[in-house]
């Protein structure tokens, strides 16, 4: 099992390379496998260095988190080699650069605060959902749908509420979301390209410690280092209070925060879904007791 820890500035960096080159098979890259069983997966490292053109030797040691200074030139080599999209070839070029700079000393968590203008902004939002969470996905700020649509999260304490804790150890989540096995891989690339540029900071390494005990999901695909996660447009989400409703997501970096997003949720007006996001704006809002009343007890309930 990985470990949320590192030990300097190159070990992220070989981790990555080691990740991309088990996962990449020798005829993606044009090799020719012979007969016989391969004990290695994806490429060996004499393949993958002869590939990029450099040392064996050489590549061991980027590999073994013992060469931190490769030049741009060994990057960009990695990465054709390897075929990196380009996303994974940014997180290449900036684990490098971390390698070159590592300091022992992790950084201070940010800030949780969030300015009172962007609560105001939240409540402008409504009826749809809509939430403001941290870098590592902490649910900082949120309107009622914001809360409500996530269904259970509610019962967790404040201080708990974190997007990747409910998806993988809260036990709604599998049935709210159809599409969860697709939701969870891009969540952990999220957290894999957050975590690899800054991987001792302690609001990361604390959620990432607890995920990888806690959920062998999780852990499966963090042993993966995807950083590039598919995003939909559209979410479905299977609602225990409100049903089936379709929403078109949006997620945007707030200026002037600690790497602070707003992520909100929309739907048509006068479609099924956006009478479904109006209802759970409403019971979001009722006492305790109405929550658990089924969508045709509302007494706003759509037809």
């Amino acid at each position: 099992m990985a470990s949320a820890q590192s030990s300097g500035g190159g070990t992220e960096l070989g981790q990555f390379l080691r990740a991309r080159r088990t996962q990449t098979r020798p005829d993606q890259v044009g090799l020719t496998v012979g007969p016989g069983l391969r004990r290695t997966p994806g490429l060996r490292r004499e393949e993958l260095a002869t590939l990029a053109g450099m040392s064996i030797d050489y590549y061991v040691r980027m590999e073994r988190g013992k060469e931190t200074r490769p030049s741009p030139a060994v990057l960009d080599a990695l990465a054709r080699a390897l075929h990196l999209d380009d996303a994974e070839h940014q997180h290449l070029r900036e684990l490098a650069a971390r390698a070159a700079r590592y300091a022992p000393e992790p950084p201070p968590p940010p800030s949780r605060t969030v300015r009172p203008h962007l609560k105001l902004v939240l409540e402008a939002l409504r009826p749809s959902p809509a939430y403001i969470i941290s870098r590592s996905m902490d649910l900082l700020a949120w309107n009622p749908g914001g809360l409500a649509l996530y269904a259970g999260l509610a019962d967790w304490p404040a201080t708990q509420r974190n997007l990747a804790r409910y998806f993988f150890l809260h036990p709604t989540a599998r049935t709210l979301f159809p599409d969860w096995d697709e939701l969870v891989r891009g969540c952990v690339a999220r957290l894999r390209s957050l975590a690899g540029t800054a991987p001792d900071a302690p609001d990361l390494t604390h959620l990432v410690g607890e995920l990888l005990l806690k959920s062998p999901d999780f852990a499966k695909l963090w042993e993966r280092y995807d950083v590039v996660g598919r995003k939909r447009i559209q979410k479905t989400f299977h609602h225990p209070q409100v049903g089936v409703l379709t929403l078109s997501g949006q997620s945007m970096h707030l200026e002037g925060t600690p790497g602070q997003r707003l992520g909100v949720y929309t739907a048509e007006p006068g479609t099924p879904d956006h009478d479904a996001m109006l209802l759970l704006d409403a019971i979001a809002l009722e006492p305790a007791g109405h929550r658990d009343m089924k969508p045709e007890q509302q007494p706003h309930s759509r037809p």
